[in-house]
């Protein structure tokens, strides 16, 4: 037999209507010494008032406490205090709507009443949902989502469901909503807000687009915003799961034929092309173009990830939920117990992370060549510079810049020496050693080689359109100029403030 140190009964007010307030209910508090309410702010009281029955609420709280969280463990405290010490008596304690739905105070009571041994009963009320369906009217068999105001972010927004938002408390929390919403919706798109719903001489309905849910006034604890279901495209269109239900129509039977036909090999490239078309937006720093080719990076990541999801392999849910861990895993200073306060403590993190990760795979850091973990096909000068930033790490290194331009030196010597012999592989393999010798400067100067010659390039390139746009005034072609003429207009680039390379 279980021993009950006090009992707590939870009853439902309902939504306002003291039509709806169930007989059950109704007769608890009727019989209640005194009832305890989360908060006397709500149109029920006054039915107390009316029957002369007793009340104490937590409202106290609100105004004592730091946080909501801070309140609701406060209330489930004491209420299990006087339980406690009231063994022989039963603690009526009501909350608005149905105590199943958006509160917090019963769900702490529901997990710890019975570690104290304490008898708890839930009596139903109607719910502020019951209300909103009915007042709003749509059925949430379309699909329905109860979201609360003071903690929903972007990625909660289901935006092919009927929405509910609760707890909007106050035009700052409805300012929050609005901006959460503004993610994933136009700013014209039209809700509801509704004040009591159901209340007889209190309700109020407004649609409003979301960009002026903020001018509304009124916000209180009866208030809710519904966002209707929707199949706007634009809407669609800003939803990831959108995104991968059209790659997949892309590569079904019924999609397109290309799509269909290519493989992880087909569009590897691809791969590189749209990578490269990132970096040239950031070099630009233009961020219109950045979104666009972001996208079709994106797009890269998204149609490989198809491809192995057709096989069975692994989806990209697979690859979103493999780099979360990783990220987690990785940063125990921000998602874990470890400390770092600078970045380089940071990177010693993430490195130990990595090592201990290689371990788990059979894999022992300490028997792998310092050369190990470099992607085979990086481009050769990047390629080159994190194979040299490997090796200065255990000290194999030039100990200045100026030491590195006596071996460029010796480089040229060899490469001049190649090509007076005709030998084509000595040129190749001397040319090579020069132009690894020259990402060593630009390590030693702190500069990015790649960064380097993008600079140089596009430098070459602008001089070179200014030869063209030269020739083309003088009504010439290239073939009617000569490297002499050519040369003279390089030279007019240069004095317009263009260095030559």
């Amino acid at each position: 037999m279980t021993l009950h140190s006090g009992r707590i009964t939870v009853v439902g007010l309902g939504s306002g209507d003291e039509n709806q307030l169930t007989l059950g209910v109704w007769r608890k508090l009727q019989a209640a010494n005194k009832v305890y309410l989360r908060t006397d702010q709500h149109p029920m009281i006054s039915l107390l008032h009316d029957n002369n029955i007793a009340y104490v609420s937590f409202d106290a709280q609100y105004e004592q406490s730091a946080s909501f969280e801070e309140v609701y463990e406060g209330i489930a405290h004491e209420l299990m205090e006087r339980a406690t010490e009231h063994a022989d008596q039963e603690i009526i304690y009501a909350v608005p709507g149905h105590p199943m739905v958006a509160e917090f105070t019963v769900q702490l009571l529901r997990t710890r009443c019975p570690e104290l041994g304490i008898e708890l009963q839930i009596l139903g009320g109607e719910s502020f949902l019951d209300q909103a369906f009915l007042r709003f009217g749509f059925d949430p068999i379309d699909g329905f989502q109860l979201l609360d105001a003071t903690s929903m972010t972007a990625g909660m927004l289901n935006t092919q469901t009927h929405m509910i938002i609760g707890q909007v408390y106050d035009v700052y929390t409805a300012s929050d909503a609005k901006l959460t919403l503004m993610e994933r919706y136009p700013d014209d798109y039209k809700v509801t807000v509704g004040h009591a719903l159901g209340v007889p001489g209190q309700e109020k309905i407004k649609q409003v687009p979301i960009y002026e849910l903020d001018h509304i006034q009124d916000y209180g604890n009866l208030s809710l915003i519904w966002v209707p279901r929707s199949d706007n495209e634009i809407v669609k269109a800003r939803s990831f799961d959108r995104l991968h239900e059209i790659v997949a129509i892309l590569r079904s039977p019924e999609g397109c034929p290309w799509d269909r036909d290519q493989t992880h090999t087909s569009i590897r490239n691809n791969l590189i092309e749209e990578t490269y078309e990132v970096l040239e937006t950031i070099d630009d720093d233009d961020p219109d173009a950045m979104r666009e080719e972001l996208g079709d990076l994106l797009l890269q990541v998204m149609f490989h990830s198809q491809i192995e999801e057709e096989t069975g392999v692994f989806s990209i849910y697979d690859v979103i939920q493999a780099i979360n861990e990783k990220l987690i895993r990785r940063h125990p200073h921000v998602f874990g117990d470890r400390n770092a306060n600078n970045a380089e403590e940071a990177l010693a993190n993430w490195d130990g992370i990595k090592a201990e990760e290689k371990r788990s795979k059979g894999i022992e850091p300490k028997e792998q060549s310092i050369l190990a973990g470099i992607p085979r096909d990086l481009p050769g000068l990047l390629k080159a510079w994190k194979l040299q930033k490997k090796a200065a790490k255990v000290g194999f290194d030039w100990p200045s810049a100026l030491d590195v331009l006596d071996k460029v030196q010796e480089e040229l010597t060899e490469v001049r020496e190649a090509i007076e012999s005709g030998h084509q592989p000595d040129q190749l393999e001397e040319l090579g050693d020069l132009l690894f010798v020259i990402v060593n400067v630009a390590r030693k100067l702190q500069i990015d080689p790649e960064e380097a010659i993008i600079a140089a390039t596009r430098k070459f390139t602008d001089r070179f359109h200014y030869i063209e746009q030269g020739l083309r005034l003088q009504g010439k072609s290239f073939d009617e100029t000569d490297i002499i003429e050519m040369e003279a207009l390089w030279q007019e680039a240069k004095e317009k403030g263009k260095h030559r390379p």
